[in-house]
């Protein structure tokens, strides 16, 4: 065959008609982008809202503090998940700078030149050989070349190519990102860049990503909060209208007729009320949670750095924590993901597990180690195993050393034949499958190495079959004296197996604690599927095993009804994986998916939260929202323990949050009617909203992950992200706090043991520390819901960091706050009753704990 190559005008034609082979990444979000995003966030919308009416409407007694502090709110919780995107976002790109700058030989001009595989066009001539990576999609030409495509199958067995004529077929067609084993072909090229199967999967990357668990339950709160913060505002509104215009006017007609009729009063009146909504609503909002939130994110995503979890979107860790299945490949994930030989067996069935058990009978090793590495195309160089196939490094591995003899000829595998060998000046040597060699076996080498007849050919047979039905791939190994023609030698058994990852074990099982369904999802056939699944205790006798043709022949409905008991799908395709998931989320699920290869990354795209393997491609990784950068399937369960955390982090925020905020909306309700239109100042208030804010969400933020959360059933997608157990202590222990704040500010007893003062400033501090304490001990009580408030409290030093420096600028304010802060101190007597007050919500708190404990009624956080 005349082979010339493309000449440059050819090129320019061919470029211009079809396009060439760069495939452009994913343009990379900038930081203001990211930021501009983050405004999105249902609670800091609410926020913006507030931000705007407290800037327009009340410009004429603008409140800078707290404007200012919802401002920094914002900015904060915005700033703090951006930056931490963006961060995580740039240590993405680089483990994805993997395959850019590859060069290729092509024919061009009738000259062999290389190139950057990038300028590669249709019609282009190349020249693979073993170890390069297929750069386009085409066809072979001429020559033969066994293929290791686990990047786009899943699965690590090469396939044999060989060039069959013009036109395209299996058996010729190389797809891009295919890796040669070995041998040589020249190839022409058929499809570049996004054409190529390789660039198809990336524009399915495309696709929308559903709306992670946690948006879906924030923005719930959101509309709960702000439905309650709206009806709030409204009847205190009307509320404040109906005292100034109705109640004090002694509900006499004339009176409140001529209030009406002055209009300028009227409008003051208007403001105030107005002042008093958006007051109301700003502290029914915890502003606190959106930086929380992305606090307790970024800190933990730097945790499971460490731990080899790389996230690249941050809500995929929260995610994780909600899955309720998993799907996951076999191949490189439960598995090594690379052909190991797990034993020899000789004639009579005895299994040699490494080479030192075999070095007892050393004539036998003999013969069986030059019978392994003479027939082998792998090459030691140093200490590394290179060349030939999986199978070839497999077998040389498990004995490398041998007695050389002079080669005279070889026969490289073909998958016709099934079999390769050699042939040396004193013996011939070959290794394939057994229905073509054990036939022709008419003797055995026993362990001593010498020859015996086989008396009992169907053994052999017998023998195989044991192993075969264990999903154990068998190679038979025999060889025969070129001085004497006469039949094969049988030399033994090579068990070769893609060997399961020994944390494996430890991994699934942890997940399958956390009540997540494992599927497994796999090109592979389905008895080494089953094997696989049994050992890891993914498959039982209630099982359901199917093949992906089998999967295919029954409706989306059926495969509702039997989806719980479904545990493995075996020769799996793409289009099977992506159905499967949809159907999942039909089912209101969270799904998980984990993978390496090309044909994964739609699913991995569609699935709720996408786990790619670190060995994987850049495809898989592109289409992630968490990469594994140690192939650990044990990592998976700890971003299902690190998401749970997070979320009971959020929540016990929350719970911290609104109690204060019940207790601080209550008094701003009901106050004005009892006398009391500023219990709190501005400055006060602030220091207030940085305590509840800013650094309790740094104190709940480092809560530390414990495994008895892998021990409780994950959560429905549409589970509320305030449960029943959270309404009680918010509202229970929110409406002590503010009966106990009102019976202070009212009832004589509490008013009398403080100093006196015209002014009641001493009163008045009193009153500012036991609001600030109340918030502080309820901290604790929002941070467990075990009756032992210290538990696991050791484990996060910054809690108790944060609030014992809160105590003390608390205590400092007392006598140094002035009047900035309204504070003119206490006597130790004043302080210790003021203390004893606010810490009574421990042990109010602790009845309605051993209540719930008692009726079994305590639901976990």
């Amino acid at each position: 065959m005349d082979i010339t190559g493309l000449n440059d005008e050819e090129v320019v034609q061919s470029q211009e008609k079809y396009g060439s082979n760069k495939i452009e990444n994913k343009k990379e979000n900038s930081f203001l982008k990211l930021l501009i995003e983050s405004f999105g966030d249902p609670i800091i919308r609410i926020l913006l809202i507030v931000l705007a009416v407290k800037i327009v409407f009340l410009f004429r007694e603008f409140d800078w503090f707290e404007t200012l502090g919802i401002f920094i709110a914002i900015f904060l919780a915005s700033f703090i998940s951006t930056i931490s995107e963006y961060g995580s976002g740039k240590a993405f790109n680089k483990l994805f700078e993997e395959n850019s700058k590859i060069f290729v030989k092509v024919k061009r001009n009738k000259k062999l030149i290389n190139l950057p595989s990038e300028d590669l066009v249709v019609n282009d001539i190349i020249y693979l050989s073993s170890g390069e990576v297929v750069p386009a999609d085409g066809i072979i030409i001429k020559g033969e070349v066994t293929v290791d495509e686990s990047s786009l199958t899943g699965e690590s067995y090469e396939v044999s190519k060989t060039a069959v004529g013009l036109n395209i077929s299996e058996k010729n067609k190389l797809y891009k990102g295919s890796v040669i084993y070995s041998k040589e072909c020249i190839v022409k090229v058929t499809e570049v860049g996004i054409k190529t199967m390789y660039g198809s999967t990336l524009i399915e990357l495309t696709e929308q990503n559903p709306d992670s668990p946690l948006k879906l339950r924030l923005r719930e709160l959101a509309q709960v909060i702000s439905k309650i913060g709206y009806i709030a505002a409204l009847l205190v509104f009307i509320s404040y209208l109906l005292s100034v215009i109705v109640i004090s006017n002694n509900i006499e007609i004339n009176a409140i007729l001529s209030t009406l009729s002055n209009p300028k009063l009227l409008f003051d009146y208007v403001i105030y009320g107005m002042t008093l909504s958006v007051t109301i609503i700003i502290v029914s909002v915890p502003e606190g949670l959106p930086m929380m939130v992305a606090l307790v994110l970024s800190t933990n995503m730097k945790k499971m750095l460490k731990n080899n979890v790389l996230v690249r979107k941050l809500v995929g860790i929260e995610t994780a924590g909600s899955l309720n299945v998993l799907f996951t490949d076999k191949t490189g994930t439960l598995t090594k993901g690379e052909l190991s030989v797990i034993g020899i067996c000789d004639y009579s069935g005895k299994k040699y597990s490494n080479e030192v058990e075999i070095m007892k009978y050393p004539e036998y090793l003999k013969i069986l180690s030059k019978s392994l590495n003479l027939n082998n195309s792998s090459i030691v160089t140093d200490g590394k195993i290179i060349g030939g196939n999986s199978t070839d490094q497999a077998l040389k591995k498990f004995i490398s050393s041998y007695e050389t003899e002079e080669i005279i000829e070889i026969e490289s595998f073909d998958s016709t034949n099934k079999f390769s060998s050699v042939t040396t000046k004193d013996n011939f040597y070959i290794k394939g499958a057994s229905e073509i060699i054990t036939p022709k076996c008419k003797f055995y080498l026993d362990h001593e190495g010498k020859k015996q007849l086989i008396k009992n050919s169907e053994q052999i047979n017998k023998l195989i079959h044991g192993y075969t039905q264990k999903g154990i791939r068998v190679i038979v190994l025999a060889y025969k004296d070129n001085k004497i023609n006469d039949n094969y030698i049988f030399v033994g058994i090579a068990l070769i197996r893609d060997v399961i990852r020994p944390e494996s074990y430890e991994g699934i099982s942890l997940i399958k604690d956390a009540s997540v369904n494992v599927v497994m999802l796999t090109g592979d056939a389905l008895d080494t599927a089953l094997v696989v699944a049994k050992e890891l205790n993914i498959y039982d006798s209630n099982s359901i095993a199917l093949t992906s043709e089998e999967f295919n022949n029954y409706s989306n409905d059926d495969i509702k009804e039997m989806f719980n008991k479904i545990k493995i799908i075996a020769r799996a395709k793409p289009t099977d994986k992506s159905r499967l998931i949809r159907i999942a989320q039909e089912l209101n699920l969270v799904v998980g998916m984990t993978g390496d290869g090309v044909n994964d990354a739609p699913a991995l795209k569609k699935s709720d939260v996408g786990f790619a393997m670190g060995s994987g491609t850049e495809v898989a990784k592109e289409a992630s929202d968490i990469v594994i950068l140690d192939n650990n399937i044990k990592s998976i369960s700890m971003a299902i323990l690190y998401g749970r955390t997070i979320f009971k982090n959020i929540r016990k925020f929350i719970i911290f949050q609104l109690t204060v905020n019940i207790c601080a909306m209550t008094l701003s309700i009901i106050g004005p009617f009892i006398g009391i239109s500023t219990p709190v100042t501005v400055m006060q208030m602030l220091w207030i909203n940085m305590i509840m804010d800013t650094l309790a969400g740094l104190a709940f933020a480092y809560e530390n992950p414990s495994l008895e959360y892998m021990k409780e059933k994950s959560k429905p997608k549409n589970e509320s992200i305030i449960n029943n157990y959270m309404y009680g202590e918010i509202i229970i222990t929110g409406a002590y706090s503010a009966v106990l704040c009102l019976l202070f500010l009212k009832v004589p007893f509490f008013k009398d043991f403080i100093r006196y003062d015209i002014g009641n400033k001493y009163f008045m501090t009193a009153f500012f520390t036991l609001f600030v304490f109340i918030g502080i001990f309820n901290a604790f009580n929002a941070r467990t819901s075990h009756i032992n408030l210290f538990h696991n409290l050791r484990k996060n030093k910054v809690f108790i960091i944060i609030f014992l420096l809160v105590c003390i600028i608390q205590i400092y304010f007392i006598y140094y706050g002035g009047n900035v802060f309204r504070t003119y101190g206490l006597s130790l007597k004043e302080i210790c009753f003021v203390l004893v007050i606010a810490f009574s919500v421990i042990p109010f708190d602790l009845i309605r704990k051993y209540y719930l404990l008692k009726n079994n009624k305590l639901e976990f956080v």
